[in-house]
């Protein structure tokens, strides 16, 4: 319990100097913070001009599949305001040699690349998301309880744990490529999937996002679980175990990979 605390003081410690960094650079968090707004609003209006064209997409109308973006969009957010810095391990710390830095001091290396960035950029990201929920919400018809709302948050940290276990499980390859950035650009390109119903795919791309590499528990199936008219919902149950599973998966994959850390001598 001492040591979370500790953990927690630490993180808000380095938390408070990105924000003045960031109040100091005001114009800078915001370009950052619109252009994600921008990039994911075009993905919006690809989805609109799909659904001008047609009027349901084997079942799925354009209003289940906006809300299966917006928790596509809220969970990725998690990922990329808190855990950004993940993607820069071979060429930031793993390259350069700087990973030594993080092995000699008394506190969890992984830890320490986690909070070494603060992405600003990502709340961009939320905001979006939470505005497409409340408009695909309005849509659809969904009651609002306290038990809804309590799953959504579930769901909505569950979706951006599986995005961390993920990057992490991949970006881990670089204690032996040096860097494994492409291989993780190449596996979060599979996220795309998941912001559309796994129904409309052939049987072993829904294999591969469901069971192999998760996304389909990011977005489509906790979706599901208040849609509920599609017959998958039963999976939505059992996204927050799948979270749980890939980060430990993940993160002892992590401590096997530093075991086996050796210095580029750099």
């Amino acid at each position: 319990m001492k040591n979370f605390i500790r953990y927690i003081k630490l993180y808000l410690h380095y938390a408070s100097k990105h924000i003045k960094v960031m109040l100091e650079y005001r114009v800078d968090f915001l370009i950052g913070m619109f252009s994600t707004i921008i990039q994911q609003g075009i993905s919006i209006i690809f989805l609109k001009i799909i659904f001008s064209n047609i009027q349901v997409l084997k079942g799925w109308t354009f209003y289940e599949i906006l809300f299966i973006f917006a928790i596509a969009f809220l969970g990725r957010s998690i990922h990329h305001i808190f855990f950004d810095n993940l993607w820069t391990l071979g060429w930031q710390y793993i390259r350069s040699g700087n990973f030594e830095r993080l092995l000699l001091r008394p506190v969890n290396p992984l830890f320490q690349v986690i909070s070494e960035r603060f992405q600003q950029d990502g709340f961009g990201q939320f905001i979006i998301g939470i505005i497409i929920l409340l408009y695909s919400t309005s849509h659809i018809g969904i009651n609002w309880g306290i038990t809804e709302i309590g799953m959504l948050i579930l769901f909505i940290i569950s979706s951006g744990m599986i995005f961390v276990a993920i990057n992490l499980f991949f970006i881990t390859f670089s204690f032996w490529m040096v860097d494994s950035l492409p291989i993780v650009v190449s596996v979060f390109g599979l996220s795309e999937f998941a912001r559309y119903p796994v129904t409309i795919y052939h049987k072993s791309i829904t294999l591969v996002i469901t069971w192999i590499i998760p996304y389909g528990f990011t977005a489509f199936y906790p979706a599901n679980y208040f849609l509920d008219a599609h017959g998958v919902s039963i999976l939505a149950i059992i996204t927050p175990l799948i979270a749980i599973i890939s980060f430990v998966v993940a993160y002892k994959f992590w401590n096997f990979g530093v075991k086996h850390y050796e210095s580029t001598g750099h």
